[in-house]
C-alpha cells in the first residue's frame, strides 16, 4: 500500500473528484446538485487543512476495487449502514473480538454476510502514511459509502465529517437494531424510527438495494411452504425462478442472487420499479408495497421519478451519517480500524 504507486494518477483522480463531488456528475447523469448543508457538529471538508488528500485517496481505492469487483461497491455501502444502526456511526462494526468484548462482525445480520473489511484496512493504511492519526475509520466508512454510489452511477453529496472512533463494540445491539431480511413493514418502520429516521428515510435508504447481491439464505423463507398472499403484485414466475436458483442443498449458503434483476450494478431507481412488479428479492423489500403499507405511494413515486429518489437519498444518507457521532474528546482516531490504539 505504498502511496508512490498512486502518484501518477492523482492529478487525474483529483480532476475526476472535482467533477463528481461538486457537480455530482452534472447533466451527463442527470443527478441532482450536491448537498452542502451542515449536519450539526459534523461538517463538509473537515480534513481540508489537516489531510487534504484524504478524500482523493478514499475515492481512488473505491474506484479501483469496484472496477475489479462490481459487487464491492454495494458491500462497502452496506458497511456504513450496519455501522450507523448500532450506537451511531462510530466504526464499532470494524472492531475484531478482544478479551474485553465481542465485536459486531459475528452478529446474525453481519456474520458471513458483510465484506470489504480488507478494503477499509488498505485505505486506512494509505491514510496513515500520508497523515497519521488524523482521519477516523468512521469518516472513512461515510466517504466510502458516498463514493460507492458515485462509481455505480448514482448521485454524490458532501459527506459531513468529524466523527471519532469507538473504543468498544456492541454485538447485542447489532442483533437487535439492524433490520432483518424477513422483516415486515411494521418492524422495519419501528427500527428506523428508533434511530430517529422516518418513513421517507426508510423507503429512500432501502433503495440502496438497487445494487448488490444476497445469499439464498437471506430470502429462502419466501420460497418455503405457503406463499405470502399479502405481497402486493405477487409474481409467481419470479418466485419460481428463485426456487430453481436455490434448489441445491448447498445453495442456501453459497448461491447469490442479484437484488435488482434488471440493472444489478447500476445505482438507479429500478429497485422501486421491481417492487411494483413483485420482483423484490428480500421479504423486507417486497414488504414496502404490501397491502396497507404506508410506503406504497412513495415507492411508486420513486419508480416514476429517479431524480426525486436521488435527491431524497442524498438527504437521508447525510441524516443517517449524523446518527450519534463521537466528537471532541470522546473515542479516538484509530491507527488501525480493526483494533483500538
Amino acid at each position: 500500500f505504498k502511496m508512490t504507486k498512486y502518484l501518477p494518477c492523482f492529478l487525474f483522480v483529483l480532476r475526476l473528484l472535482v467533477i463528481l463531488l461538486c457537480l455530482c456528475m452534472g447533466d451527463a447523469l442527470k443527478s441532482p446538485e450536491c448537498l452542502d448543508d451542515n449536519n450539526g457538529p459534523l461538517k463538509a471538508n473537515f480534513y481540508e487543512s489537516s489531510c487534504p488528500e484524504a478524500e482523493i485517496i478514499i475515492f481512488a481505492w473505491v474506484e479501483k476495487v469496484a472496477m475489479e469487483d462490481p459487487r464491492m461497491a454495494a458491500s462497502l455501502l452496506r458497511l456504513h449502514f450496519h455501522d450507523c444502526f448500532v450506537n451511531g456511526c462510530d466504526a464499532s462494526l470494524l472492531l475484531d473480538d478482544t478479551t474485553a468484548f465481542v465485536g459486531e462482525k459475528t452478529a446474525a445480520p453481519n456474520l458471513n454476510s458483510l465484506r470489504g473489511f480488507e478494503v477499509i484496512d488498505a485505505i486506512k493504511c494509505d491514510l496513515e502514511l500520508v497523515c497519521p492519526e488524523i482521519v477516523s475509520c468512521a469518516d472513512i466508512l461515510a466517504a466510502v459509502a458516498r463514493d460507492s454510489v458515485v462509481v455505480s452511477g448514482g448521485p454524490g453529496w458532501d459527506v459531513q465529517m468529524g466523527r471519532r472512533d469507538s473504543l468498544t463494540a456492541n454485538k447485542t445491539a447489532a442483533n437487535t437494531n439492524i433490520p432483518g431480511p424477513n422483516s415486515d413493514i411494521a418492524t422495519l418502520l419501528a427500527k428506523f424510527q428508533k434511530l430517529g429516521l422516518n418513513l421517507n428515510d426508510m423507503v429512500t435508504l432501502s433503495g440502496a438495494h438497487t445494487i448488490g447481491k444476497a445469499r439464498c439464505s437471506s430470502f429462502n423463507s419466501r420460497l418455503q411452504g405457503s406463499i405470502n398472499t399479502d405481497e402486493a403484485g405477487l409474481n409467481l414466475d419470479f418466485l419460481s425462478s428463485l426456487q430453481q436458483l436455490c434448489s441445491d442443498s448447498q445453495a442456501e449458503n453459497n448461491t447469490l442472487a442479484v437484488l435488482d434483476i434488471v440493472t444489478p450494478a447500476t445505482f438507479d431507481n429500478q429497485y422501486f420499479v421491481n417492487l411494483i412488479s413483485g420482483e423484490g428479492l428480500l421479504a423486507s423489500d417486497q414488504a414496502l408495497v404490501s397491502r396497507d403499507s404506508p410506503a406504497r405511494e412513495l415507492v411508486k413515486s420513486y419508480a416514476d421519478d429517479m431524480i426525486s429518489f436521488f435527491k431524497d437519498f442524498q438527504t437521508s444518507m447525510v441524516k443517517m451519517g449524523g446518527l450519534n457521532p463521537l466528537l471532541g474528546q470522546d473515542g479516538e482516531i484509530r491507527r488501525k480500524c480493526r483494533s483500538v490504539n
